[in-house]
């Protein structure tokens, strides 16, 4: 062993000079925006660089692959659900209270009760349920589990009036964007109108605080998408016993943040109808390897915030795979991206043999597709700004596309 270590120190020796050379040099180098090392070696001096270095030596273990067979392809989808079991780490259901009915309001049309439920131990989860008028035991109707963004909340998504918790007051008039769950029961659905964690009634002293929830789970090894989906997927479960809802045609509908646990409860359940993604589709890990840009202190940005983390996801899976494991289920994504993430789920769908199955729109801005960049590869060393122009977003104008997502749940459930 000390023969070995002498060895070790020998070899250090002769290269420590070179390399503190190419280490003044990589420092010195105007590295503007990419990450690069001036090193013939390779190696970074930078501990963002070295990581940076790993994410782009990683290949996703469950990846969606074009050139799969139709055997391939079930076998991939039932590998997806078992690496989503995983990766959620949710806990054993047990005997759960079962939820309960707090109140009932009349509105015109359609009738809004609030519930809550109780998925964890010293857990109170609220929901609202928007149930048409006609629509009962006999008459049973289509629904849709509708997930709030960033900020958002249940009663937005209901028409009520923010932090009316006990549904004393009256609807917001005029009806905002994204008020899905009031949209849904116009047409003729229940919906099911829930909060993400820490937000609006699941707030702290009315503080929306994501951070300090994501980084306490994050320490006892959950995520914050592993507890809301968990939330999620019990109020889902809690839908499919209620006798006035079609439990062969209940759709979740996912707006921004909320496509997340859209896409976790779409791998572990495949009883579900159909999804409304309403949000631009991306790759999570381009995005950090390409928005390296630093600002005028020389920090590089990350590109998602503390809520959007999960240990291990990057080693499986990115968005793109996941949406494509869904196949063969009615799709509908509403604020675009890049052609080539939309031509790869497509081929899911050929092999699912439902090609129609899978629906997408971009932003106005750039319906059209001369005005659309068509990238293989988004180029590394870019801001925030600079990247949403590159895949085709347009953030002023992101909301609950109602102008799409209605025609579309008219065709689907004709």
């Amino acid at each position: 062993m000390n023969r070995l270590l002498i060895l070790i120190a020998a070899a250090l020796a002769s290269v420590l000079p070179a390399a503190a050379q190419n280490n003044r040099q990589a420092s010195s180098s105007d590295d503007p925006a990419g990450i690069t090392t001036a090193r013939p070696d390779g190696r970074f001096l930078s501990s963002r660089g070295t990581v940076q270095h790993l994410l782009k030596q990683l290949k996703p273990a469950n990846a969606f692959n074009p050139s799969f067979t139709k055997e391939e392809f079930a076998a991939w989808q039932s590998d997806v659900r078992s690496a989503m079991k995983e990766l959620m780490h949710y806990p054993e259901a047990g005997d759960l209270p079962s939820p309960v009915r707090l109140k009932t309001v009349k509105r015109e049309g359609y009738r809004i009760e609030k519930w809550e439920s109780y998925p964890l131990p010293g857990s109170v989860v609220p929901y609202l349920v928007l149930i048409p008028d006609g629509v009962d035991a006999t008459h049973p109707a289509p629904a849709v589990l509708c997930i709030p963004g960033f900020g958002g909340s249940k009663e937005e998504m209901a028409g009520e009036t923010e932090s009316d918790y006990d549904l004393s007051g009256a609807p917001v008039e005029p009806v905002r964007k994204n008020a899905q769950a009031l949209r849904y029961v116009q047409k003729g659905l229940v919906a099911v109108a829930v909060d993400n964690v820490s937000c609006a009634e699941l707030s702290d002293n009315g503080h929306f605080d994501y951070l300090n929830t994501s980084r306490m789970l994050l320490e006892i090894g959950w995520s914050y998408l592993g507890l809301t989906s968990w939330q999620d997927w019990n109020v889902l479960n809690w839908m499919k016993t209620q006798p006035y809802v079609d439990t062969g045609r209940i759709i979740v509908s996912g707006f921004s943040l909320g496509t997340e646990p859209l896409m976790v409860l779409g791998a572990l359940d495949p009883s579900i109808y159909a999804f409304v993604y309403n949000d631009f589709l991306c790759r999570t890990l381009e995005r950090i390897l390409v928005m390296t840009k630093p600002d005028e202190k020389g920090r590089r940005p990350f590109p998602n915030t503390i809520e959007h983390l999960i240990p291990g996801f990057l080693t499986r899976f990115d968005f793109p795979d996941l949406v494509a494991a869904l196949a063969p289920r009615p799709v509908i994504c509403t604020e675009g991206g890049l052609d080539r993430d939309f031509d790869l789920i497509r081929k899911a769908y050929e092999l699912s043999g439902k090609p129609e199955n899978f629906t997408f729109y971009h932003y106005q801005l750039f319906a059209d597709p001369k005005d659309r960049k068509q990238l293989e590869h988004v180029p590394e060393g870019i801001d925030r700004d600079t990247y949403f122009k590159l895949v085709n977003v347009d953030p002023a104008n992101h909301y609950f596309k109602s102008e799409w997502v209605l025609p579309w749940i008219d065709r689907l459930l004709k």
